[in-house]
């Protein structure tokens, strides 16, 4: 598809109004294109001739003429505008649509800064094309060939000054817009920059207060700033350059046509009015060919941008539910399976993030995993609610290859609480009813209760309270805890933590532990720093560089372990968990 036909494609049921705006400037065009020729007829056959009826006739056609090509006109502006909208209204619908089927995979492709230019900046600029390119991209041919025939018409030889200014004007062009269009691609490249830099500072002005960066960030946004305005400048400077070379034909032009036909004129052989008309339509034709020039450039930053965001449309989702017709709807239960195992985020890496891994949890048991930074905890989690894909082997949920489930049912069955916690701008009713829609607010309430929100409800104005952006008027930990009953509102066959208590205090994390040990029915895998987080596990899982080092309940790994005995030490559990030692009996004294 090319990028007129996908642009065609894009104005969807507003393709009616884009070519009812087209006829229309078709129509306005032809009605001013007779005003010249009705201008002579009044010169030639009526003020000189002294015929007052030639006068009264072409002039009341000519007032017609004006009247009709002024109604086209507002008709072409109306019908344009809701034609352009409309595009703009789709492109963003239909860009926005095709980054939320993303995966993960797809998302580490794009910065987020780039995701909104490409959404707010490159769509502008189309609009912009539209906007101010349709018009003149629909009159400026008509009024350019119909001005040469006529003025062919009129007088074939003040007709061969355009054939000789007409190549200039097109070389002069062909090296503006060689020159300027690829410099559009790098200034939206800055503008990306621009984008990601204010949105880093804007996220993080608390750390940057914090560490008083205020200046740093200042220095490195006005840098950022300086290479825009420095590539805006050299874009636009060769930009620029259009509009002088055209005025310079024009009055070339019309000196020369004046010169020629003042010639002619004394020698008999043309009439005033024909000279007349004929400068009219010398404005006309050098108009066109301007507006022409002012479209070439529209159109080079607008493909651009089509490029842009085609980039993101035709992006094809690294992860996909199988057809309709064979995709399973229903995970019976929350056991998973890991068969042979291997992930890495990119085929180019030279190594695995997991590598060999083997692991099967059974449906309602609870399993912790515990791992050394990078040990590749969080991706394995990952796995399950198949946000990545594996690169080799099976993942296996409720006896089923994660890749035979129609994505909304698997991931409706699989809830997880990322390490990264997200709240929403709006209520605590507004986030908590992400996991269920129709929940009421016993439900709701129930759900805090387990997860322990309830204890700081009332001070943040209770399910009504305002979270702010982003959720910026709860703390860390508070907000761990909301999105902890968010998940759990879920009633998930599956239910993982990922590091999800890690900012909250040890005796709300035994409260939590002790809530979630009620929940019938439901796998739960927990990834913590703490070992007390997960010590009464059914399961502990350790990995250690994307390799499963030990499996086992607490007391196999303290008793046989060394990096569960070292974490256990560090932690301060060892002592209190330790099997004696044999040949000890149970007041410490040597049998």
């Amino acid at each position: 598809m090319t990028d007129i036909q996908w642009l065609a494609k894009s104005f969807g049921p507003y393709r009616r109004d884009a070519a009812i705006a087209a006829a229309c400037i078709c129509i306005e065009t032809c009605l001013e294109l007779l005003i010249p020729v009705l201008m002579s007829f009044v010169v030639d056959d009526g003020v000189l001739a002294g015929d007052a009826a030639v006068v009264w006739r072409c002039g009341a056609a000519m007032i017609a003429c004006s009247v009709g090509a002024l109604l086209f006109g507002q008709g072409f502006a109306r019908y344009s505008a809701r034609a352009t909208t409309g595009l703009g209204s789709n492109i963003r619908r239909e860009e926005f649509a095709r980054v939320q089927a993303y995966a993960f995979e797809n998302l580490d492709r794009f910065d987020a800064s780039s995701l909104v230019t490409r959404m707010t900046t490159d769509v502008t600029v189309i609009q912009n094309a539209m906007v101010n390119g349709f018009r003149p991209l629909m009159r400026s041919p008509i009024m350019l060939v119909m001005g040469l025939v006529m003025s062919c018409f009129m007088s074939p030889e003040l007709a061969v000054v355009f054939f000789v200014v007409l190549p200039f004007l097109a070389v002069a062009l062909w090296l503006i817009v060689r020159r300027v269009g690829p410099l559009y691609r790098v200034l939206q490249r800055t503008m990306d920059a621009l984008n990601d830099a204010l949105q880093e500072d804007l996220v993080g002005i608390r750390a940057i207060k914090a560490y008083v960066r205020e200046g740093y960030v200042s220095e490195r946004f006005a840098e950022v700033n300086a290479a825009l305005a420095d590539t805006a400048t050299r874009t636009f400077k060769g930009a620029v350059l259009n509009t002088p070379i055209f005025q310079l034909s024009m009055y070339v032009s019309a000196t020369a046509l004046l010169w020629v036909g003042g010639n002619l004129i004394l020698a008999g052989r043309l009439q005033v009015g024909t000279l007349t008309g004929f400068m009219s339509y010398v404005l006309l034709v050098m108009n066109s060919l301007m507006m022409i020039s002012n479209v070439f450039l529209l159109l080079a930053r607008a493909l651009t941008s089509i490029e842009r965001i085609r980039e993101v449309e035709e992006e094809v989702p690294a992860i996909a539910s199988p057809a309709p017709e064979v995709a399973v709807r229903e995970v019976v239960d929350g056991s998973v399976e890991f068969r042979g195992v291997d992930f890495k985020y990119s085929a180019a890496a030279e190594k695995n993030v997991l590598e060999g891994i083997d692991l099967s949890f059974e449906a309602g048991s609870t399993v912790g995993i515990l791992g050394g930074t990078g040990s590749g905890k969080t991706t394995l989690v990952q796995l399950i609610a198949r946000l990545y894909d594996a690169s080799a082997g099976q993942v296996l949920v409720g006896g089923r290859d994660v890749r035979d489930y129609d994505l909304v049912a698997l991931r409706d069955a699989v809830g997880i609480v990322l390490q990264a916690n997200v709240l929403f701008t709006g209520t605590v009713r507004d986030n908590l009813l992400w996991g269920k829609p129709d929940a009421t607010d016993a439900e709701l309430l129930e759900a805090c209760r387990v997860a322990c929100a309830d204890e700081f409800l009332d001070r943040i104005g209770g399910l009504g309270g305002d979270l702010g952006q982003g959720g910026v008027n709860v703390s860390g930990g508070q907000k761990q805890r909301l999105c902890i009953a968010r998940t759990l509102l879920k009633r998930p066959r599956v239910l993982i933590f990922d590091d999800s208590t890690s900012a909250v205090d040890m005796a709300t994390d035994a409260k939590i532990r002790a809530g979630l040990a009620g929940l019938e029915g439901m796998t739960k895998v927990v990834i913590a720093q703490r070992v007390a987080s997960v010590m009464d596990a059914d399961k502990i899982v350790i990995l250690e560089d994307g390799h499963v080092h030990a499996q086992g309940a607490h007391a196999e790994l303290l008793a046989s372990d060394p990096i569960y005995q070292e974490l256990c030490e560090s932690q301060g559990v060892a002592d209190a968990a330790r099997p004696a030692p044999a040949g000890d009996d149970a007041d410490g004294e040597v049998a």
